[in-house]
């Protein structure tokens, strides 16, 4: 018997069957010629870059320090100073299209809106970007990340350590986040779309079609999600020059109408926003403030794209978009004014867009098509920060493993698929059920407000434990003041729209909650042996001639990485029912590293000739073809005799006659009934295992598909509820 496998190896049939089927075999090059060339461009740049700066030194103190400023995270570069204008600043930079025109209708129009209440609304815009986007986002905010990541969870993985009820905002917050990226996209993309009504040359065809603006932007819509594979900085190149233009034309019509009167040079004292807020001058009210806030819409989007673009280029960059939004919003506040003085303009009371009435008529054409690709691009920075958000969430176990693809050299810049399709039907929903931007306008915004809350919460904890109490009690009592505040005054919008908002966030917060709760229900059922507890059994199994062989290589696919141990989950696995007898038992995890084109494992043999951990580490770029390195590193411990010959005795799928037949399992937990307990425990198990069921498998992301890997499902063993004995009855 023992002799019939060498002589079945030796038939033609299987000496030649790879003519038939191919292995899953690697090369023997450690890199493909498109990696390597990868590589040498970026180690010429990397040189270059460091010749240059080399040469700073020659200029001493001054060098010096940009030497080193150009080695750190605040490194500034010219072509990812353009993506981040592309990728961060689509969102605030179409804030002047809306914002003073929505002043206006909350003022009455024009004939209402008098000199002081436009010097006071110029004024509280101007001190609210420069409060919370400038201070509060860039200079503080951006300064707390975690490993080039930004955004709130990455703040609350740096504070978790400080309190377990942080999880609290950081939930909440990251929940609305998400719930905002859905709204942006509608909002940014229908409002420009709109504006193509503007254009006397295409008005008649928009009368004959009213939806045609609808159809319009559900293409577009469409059209944004399916190019978000390409990654961040091809898009961004592409959309950076183009907010480039935008941002220089917002500047200059906004500096020629501010020329015109000067007057609204005294917005930039804060007295005037103050006294008009609670003046009887503000027809608004404490809404004023929801209008307001439309001014730093995005403003989230800066800490939450830091890891795409880099923390330098977004202070590189932002002095200028800033200026040139403040000259934007003067510009239209100095025509207001001078429109005071021809009642006759507005005779009808109907508030006017003061971003295109400034501007002559044939400038007007131009800024219209400006603002449709500057509202297309608007969408771009939820997106992407939306990807960073999950992604985050992942790490920290509130949200499934998910499929994630690196279009980009740099592990920052991240593509979800699953986000991006889910994304992309609720952003249609939400036109669909909308229709228009005037009415998803009354949910914009609500949600973006409890993240910045939020943040702010947060911000405060980490400056009240790493920097300065004092500051973290300054920064406490001004900025949640100012964005709870906002809150109030966006709540206003409930019952037009906001509903639908809190909804959103609502659903996205018991996902998080669910799976949070559910995954710490099975780790405190999960367990670990040591090779002493386990080794035995297995290899009195091994040698048992009386158990056939389940297959000659078992591969178990584990999350667990420490190689020291075995999780009692392939334990049971391999004794449940009937034994799983093989030549040897696999217990396989695999990571993934910071570098692009990582290719590296290492193999734990515990002593033995059958039982191998085997830890696979990948590059982020690198597909994830378990099959094929696995082969690789079963011919490896082949050759160095750490693993006893194989002989195939029949042709196989991988038509490889050295390594016998191999079969992948894969385990997955479920809720025994009797289990003890509580509902809410119960039902976050339930939904976890519902949204992992739709989430995906990783036999896909993994290439098992084809070689017919088995799903287990095993009990999950919480503590059990014991019922009465049965009474035997004659």
């Amino acid at each position: 018997m023992d002799e019939r496998p060498e002589q079945q190896a030796d038939e033609p049939l299987l000496r030649t069957a790879d003519k038939y089927t191919q292995a899953p075999k690697v090369s023997h090059k450690v890199l493909t010629k498109e990696e390597r060339l990868a590589i040498i461009e970026a180690n010429e740049k990397k040189r270059q870059e460091a010749a240059k700066l080399e040469q700073h030194k020659a200029f001493g103190p001054v060098g010096r320090w940009w030497r080193t400023l150009q080695s750190g995270p605040d490194k500034v570069t010219l072509a990812m100073s353009i993506v981040a204008l592309g990728v961060v600043y689509g969102d605030i930079g179409t804030s002047p299209l809306y914002t003073m025109q929505t002043f206006l209708a909350g003022q009455g129009g024009v004939q209402h809106a008098d000199e002081t209440a436009v010097i006071g609304m110029l004024s509280l815009v101007f001190w609210t970007m420069t409060l919370i986007t400038t201070v509060e986002y860039v200079l503080i905010c951006m300064r707390v990340d975690n490993k080039g990541e930004g955004g709130i969870f990455a703040l609350y993985s740096l504070l978790r350590k400080y309190g377990k009820w942080l999880i609290v905002p950081a939930m909440i917050g990251g929940a609305a986040f998400l719930a905002d990226s859905v709204l942006t996209p509608a909002m940014s993309i229908s409002s420009a779309v709109e504006g193509l009504q503007t254009l006397p040359a295409l008005q008649g065809v928009f009368e004959e079609n009213p939806s045609l603006t609808l159809f319009i932007a559900l293409v577009i819509i469409l059209a944004v999600f399916a190019v978000q594979s390409r990654g961040t900085e091809r898009i961004g190149k592409v959309f950076g020059s183009t907010v480039l233009v935008w941002f220089l034309f917002i500047a200059v019509t906004g500096a020629i109408s501010m020329s015109q009167n000067l007057e609204v040079l005294r917005a930039l004292n804060p007295v005037h926003g103050i006294q008009f807020l609670v003046s009887g001058d503000n027809h608004a009210g404490l809404a004023l403030m929801g209008t307001v806030f439309l001014s730093i819409t995005g403003a989230e989007a800066l800490y939450s794209d830091m890891g795409h673009v880099g923390r330098g280029n977004i202070y590189a960059t932002w002095p200028f978009i800033n200026l040139a939004l403040v000259l934007s919003y003067f510009g239209q506040g100095a025509w207001i004014i001078r429109t005071l003085e021809n009642p006759a303009f507005v005779p009808d009371g109907n508030a006017p867009n003061p971003f295109f009435a400034m501007l002559t008529p044939g400038v007007r054409y131009v800024a219209v098509l400006l603002s449709v690709i500057a509202g297309i691009i608007a969408s771009q920075a939820l997106i992407s920060g939306a990807f960073t958000i999950v992604s985050e969430a992942t790490r920290l176990n509130w949200m499934p493993h998910l499929q994630v693809r690196y279009p980009a050299r740099t592990r920052g810049q991240l593509y979800i698929p699953t986000v991006n399709v889910v994304l992309c039907c609720s952003t249609l929903l939400v036109l669909l059920i909308f229709r228009n931007s005037e009415h998803i306008a009354a949910a914009y915004g609500l949600a973006l407000t409890i993240t910045m809350i939020m943040t702010s919460i947060l911000v405060t904890v980490y400056l009240w434990h790493m920097r300065s109490r004092f500051a973290a009690v300054l920064f406490a009592i001004v900025f949640p003041m100012i964005m709870f505040m906002f809150f109030i005054a966006s709540m206003a919008k409930f019952l037009h729209g906001g509903w639908f908002t809190m909804l959103l966030a609502l659903a996205i917060l018991t996902v998080m909650a669910t799976w949070d709760e559910g995954t710490k229900l099975e780790r405190a059922q999960r367990r670990h042996m040591s090779p002493e507890d386990c080794l035995p059994v297995l290899h009195r199994l091994h040698d048992d001639d009386t158990i056939p062989y389940y297959a000659d290589n078992i591969v178990y696919l584990t999350s667990d990485t420490e190689m020291k141990r075995i999780d009692t989950d392939i334990f049971f696995s391999i004794f449940a029912s009937h034994p799983k007898r093989a030549h040897a038992w696999w217990c396989v995890s695999v990571e993934t590293s910071d570098e692009p084109f990582t290719r590296e494992y290492s193999v734990e043999t515990l002593g033995t000739d059958f039982l191998f951990r085997v830890r696979i580490r990948l590059g982020f770029k690198v597909r994830t073809s378990v099959p094929a390195y696995l082969h690789q590193i079963m011919h490896d411990l082949l050759r160095t005799g750490e693993l006893p010959a194989q002989k195939s005795t029949y042709p196989k799928v991988d038509a490889d006659p050295e390594i016998g037949p191999i079969r992948y399992v894969l385990i997955h937990k479920e809720l025994m009934p009797e289990s003890k307990v509580s509902q809410r425990g119960a039902m976050a198990l339930r939904i976890k295992y519902a949204i992992r069921h739709v989430a995906g498998s990783p036999i896909k992301w993994f290439g098992l598909a084809p070689y017919d890997p088995v799903t287990e499902v095993q009990p999950l063993f919480l503590a059990t509820v014991r019922p009465p004995r049965l009474k035997r009855i004659n």
